[in-house]
């Protein structure tokens, strides 16, 4: 039986490094695809959704462009439940909602 060959991004994770920067980029660019997705789904505007959270148009834009990486957990919060959504922390079968 033949060795299937990798990917080249197969290879590139196997090194540490840039599988450290590979997941610290990823979860900066969760963080935006999920505020987009709460905003359509809810067909919510920056400028509606800033205003419900109490955070500028430019955090929020910001947020969706991926130009800001990191966001306060409240303010997270507070986006999810203007949307529409509940936040929570899960582990076997308990639930802790935020």
């Amino acid at each position: 039986m033949a060795n299937k060959s990798q990917s080249t991004f197969e290879r590139e994770m196997k090194k540490a490094s840039f599988r450290k920067k590979f997941e610290k980029k990823y979860k900066e660019f969760l963080i935006s695809e999920l505020v987009l997705a709460m905003m359509e789904n809810d067909q919510k505007s920056v400028r509606a959704l800033a205003k419900e959270v109490g955070l500028s148009p430019t955090v929020i834009q910001k947020l969706r462009s991926g130009k800001q990486t990191d966001i306060k957990l409240s303010n997270f919060i507070n986006i999810s439940h203007a949307c529409g959504y509940e936040v929570v922390l899960e582990k076997g079968d308990s639930h802790i909602y935020l």
